[in-house]
């Protein structure tokens, strides 16, 4: 009651002083503040938000809440300085984002420049800086915008070759961009320090799925372990991509302890690389840990007998593999049984190439045993062995005909039994895309056999009759599958080395372009020896090229023009935007 009593006395006083003050300001135009007003101040300053929104009066007149309610007072004044505490904070995360944001924009206009000012195209996931000449200071300007490339998921910086002993300024910075799943850095001129900075990388793309190293001779002469000794069993590569690194016997180990560590590889190629015997079983004998390889590549490796009976050996421990090449490995000729035992076992097999590898007869009569058991195979490459040339008939009988899709017999040295087998097959070859039969001389006079099955809705792409000793008969067969719609669908189409067909022959194929709309190039070349004129014929092909709408390529090397036919073809050509091969050569009998 007394404190009640003294705050009204208080009160009175102040309203007292308070019209005192009004009175007086009033006489002197004073701007003073009042005693009242200064004491009110003085108490809004200790008060919390929460409180200053009461009114200010009547909190002289409640001395005698309970003690809970003031705690209620305390703690709802708590939280509101919490609460006025996280907006403020709110409000600092809005600023940092803003920021952030200015800051990827601002990155995302550097890496722009950067990009364009290399002739290529930005992409914030696939950054492709292949063939731009780009220096050391390149690099390091790269490794200062990758920060903004947190999506990147494909970098590739192939064919710089002044980027050698400079990788390390990059590799320091791949952990912004820990989405990385390739990597290509084939023919930069790669040391051992670079694969040392690569290696202790690796970690910061643990998502990394295809590294190709290819064309460094860096990467090999022993080097090679600087890379792969810091690969963990946790690896998700799946493509590991080696092609002439210059392998020795001890990278070939590098390889093979490598394989131990990839459980989830899926293409290996080592093409290029001399494997003897001893790196070949380095290889092969850790085979057995891939068990999801799909692609061996083994490409001009001097495979020899011994290395053959290595690799079949441990083929079998991979029945998942579909593409298996081991073309221009010369020493494999009549070695080829060794890897034959094996193959009935990779039921999966789609793609063999044994191409340049001096086959025996010996070597396709095993081949054709084995060929029964390849239900899958659609891709076979048998070019350039012209000892199999005369057996091939009881190879081609046992293919899976109707699941067939590329069949490359070029200078096999075909014999007239070969190419008979051949053209009574082509009836059951439903899905044939891609026929090669260059240089063998027993196609000339003996298309017709070859063209007759074909029917509208044919998918054959790619036919390549080069050297073939064609004569005008058979142009005129392939003007005949024209009209019937059989070519519809040809992209490829090689003549070329055919100089015994008349001018006639090549006036009626271009009779009928109207049967090749899908042609994309085509070549119709002479022998380098050789010079014909092109004048009895230039006029159908001039009428022809409107009917040839995706014709993008023509090779016309050692056909003589005079210059107005040059003129007219230039004009014709360059409407069209089509790529001339030729080369000048007089007119037959000028001077």
């Amino acid at each position: 009651m007394v404190s009640l009593i003294t705050t009204r006395e208080l009160l009175r006083g102040l309203c007292c002083s308070q019209r005192k003050w009004k009175q007086q300001r009033g006489r002197d135009g004073s701007q003073k503040r009042s005693p009242l007003d200064m004491i009110m101040n003085q108490i809004r300053r200790k008060t919390s938000f929460t409180e200053r929104r009461k009114p200010s009066v009547g909190r002289f007149f409640r001395s005698s809440e309970s003690s809970e309610k003031k705690n209620a007072d305390i703690t709802e004044t708590k939280e509101t300085e919490i609460n006025e505490g996280r907006n403020s904070r709110g409000t600092g995360t809005e600023s940092n984002e803003t920021d952030t944001e200015l800051g990827s924009v601002v990155g995302w206009g550097r890496i722009k420049q950067f990009v364009q000012k290399l002739g290529k195209t930005p992409d914030s996931q696939s950054l492709n800086l292949s063939h731009c000449d780009l220096t050391a200071t390149d690099l390091v300007e790269l490794g200062t915008l990758l920060p903004f490339l947190a999506q990147l998921e494909v970098m590739d910086l192939s064919w710089n070759d002044l980027l050698g002993g400079s990788l390390q300024v990059l590799a320091v910075h791949l952990q912004h961009v820990g989405k990385l799943k390739t990597l290509k850095m084939s023919g930069c001129r790669l040391t051992a320090q670079d694969l040392s900075a690569l290696g202790e990388a690796l970690d910061s793309v643990p998502m990394l799925e295809i590294l190709d190293l290819s064309w460094n001779a860096g990467a090999g002469g022993g080097n090679l372990h600087y890379l792969t000794s810091h690969f963990s069993s946790a690896s998700a590569l799946r493509e590991l991509h080696l092609v002439d690194c210059q392998l020795s016997e001890a990278d070939a180990m590098s390889v093979g302890e490598l394989l131990l560590l990839l459980p989830c590889l899926e293409v290996l190629d080592l093409s290029s690389n001399q494997l003897v015997v001893r790196g070949m079983e380095d290889v092969a004998s850790c085979l057995g840990s891939t068990p999801h390889l799909r692609s061996l590549k083994l490409r001009m490796c001097r495979l020899d007998h011994g290395s053959l009976t290595v690799l079949g050996e441990k083929l079998k421990l991979n029945p998942a593999l579909e593409h298996l090449d081991l073309s221009c490995n010369k020493e494999c000729g009549g070695g080829f049984s060794a890897v034959a035992i094996s193959l009935p076992l990779l039921t999966h097999l789609k793609c063999l190439d044994i191409h340049s590898c001096c086959l025996t007869e010996e070597d396709v009569l095993v081949l054709a045993q084995a060929i029964p058991s390849l239900g899958e195979l659609t891709d076979l490459d048998l070019s350039s062995n012209k000892g199999a040339g005369a057996v091939l008939q009881t190879l081609l009988h046992d293919l899976p005909l109707s699941k067939m899709k590329r069949l490359h017999l070029s200078d096999c040295g075909l014999s007239h039994e070969a190419y008979h087998a051949l053209a009574t097959s082509m009836q059951s070859l439903t899905q044939l895309e891609s026929l090669t039969l260059s240089w063998n001389k027993s196609v000339g006079k003996n298309l017709q056999w070859l063209l007759e099955p074909l029917q509208a809705g044919c998918k054959l792409q790619e036919l390549r009759l080069s050297s073939c000793d064609l004569m005008t008969e058979d142009m005129l067969h392939i003007e005949s599958a024209c009209k019937r719609g059989a070519l519809l669908q040809l992209k490829i189409l090689d003549l070329s080395y055919n100089s015994s067909v008349s001018d006639g022959g090549w006036v009626s194929l271009f009779g009928e372009a109207s049967g090749l709309k899908e042609l994309r190039e085509m070549d119709i070349s002479l022998r380098p020896t050789t010079s014909l004129s092109a004048s009895p014929w230039l006029p159908a092909l001039l009428d022809a090229l409107p009917q040839l709408p995706s014709l993008c390529h023509l090779a016309l090397k050692r056909w003589a023009l005079t210059p107005g036919e040059w003129e007219k073809l230039q004009k014709a050509i360059s409407q069209r935007n089509v790529g001339l091969e030729w080369d000048e050569v007089a007119m037959p009998g000028s001077r």
